[in-house]
């Protein structure tokens, strides 16, 4: 059994104050990762079936090899894991707004998830996702313009809850346009939240691009001894 609680790491943000913190987690037997912003939860190790099938069912509906992605959220890794999981996958970035996340992975205090920096198609990409999704020059910071296959974004907790007011704009027609110009012809965007399916949003979705489904995620809970959910957002 490891230490009850550990705060690994804090850091300062724009939005709040960001911790990295393990636990010892009895009813598992296991060590389980948090990451809290402020008194938000945002992610455990304990529950990460939806992060995963981000990733799965993102590329599921991607065409072809040599694929380029891009991935909006680093967290504690689970999507980034998954993605490099498809051997089709030749790029990967994964951005973040938050210095200090990326330096959990670099320094490795994550050790449950996947050594993202000893796989040679990852780079991890320090900047603000909404705001690079709508300039014109895109994720890459060394090839501006570049387009990508596939689009994965778990940042907010879901389209109407936001960890900053100012993500609300991307979450529009006019947003996810915006974000079609770094999307490859085919090219696939999907979202992780932690609502059920929204109508109001799949009409932003079938507003913006050719096709959409929401996709209903179950896994259990341990805590409440039932089912929980997650949906991921899938278009093209």
């Amino acid at each position: 059994m490891g230490e009850l609680f550990a705060e690994l790491a804090r850091d300062e943000t724009p939005d709040g104050l960001v911790t990295l913190r393990r636990r010892w987690e009895p009813s598992r037997e296991v060590d389980v990762y948090e990451v809290k912003l402020g008194d938000e939860w945002l992610m455990s190790s304990l529950f990460t079936t939806g992060e995963v099938e981000l990733a799965r069912l993102g590329l599921a509906v991607v065409e072809g090899d040599d694929l380029d992605v891009v991935v909006g959220g680093l967290g504690l890794g689970y999507t980034a894991g998954a993605v490099l999981d498809d051997d089709r996958v030749a790029s990967m970035l994964v951005v973040d707004a938050v210095a200090a996340v990326i330096g959990w992975h670099d320094d490795g205090l994550l050790p449950e998830v996947p050594d993202l920096g000893a796989d040679a198609r990852t780079r991890l990409v320090h900047g603000d996702f909404f705001a690079l999704a709508a300039s014109e020059d895109g994720f890459d910071p060394d090839r501006p313009g570049r387009r990508f296959d596939a689009i994965l974004v778990d940042i907010d907790h879901t389209p109407r809850h936001h960890l900053s007011p100012a993500n609300a704009t991307f979450y529009t027609p006019d947003g996810l346009r915006g974000l079609q110009r770094h999307l490859a012809a085919d090219g696939v965007f999907a979202l992780w939240s932690d609502d059920p399916p929204d109508d109001d949003f799949m009409a932003v979705l079938d507003a913006a691009f050719d096709t959409a489904d929401a996709h209903v995620v179950a896994f259990r809970n341990f805590y409440t001894g039932g089912e929980s959910t997650n949906t991921v957002y899938v278009a093209r």
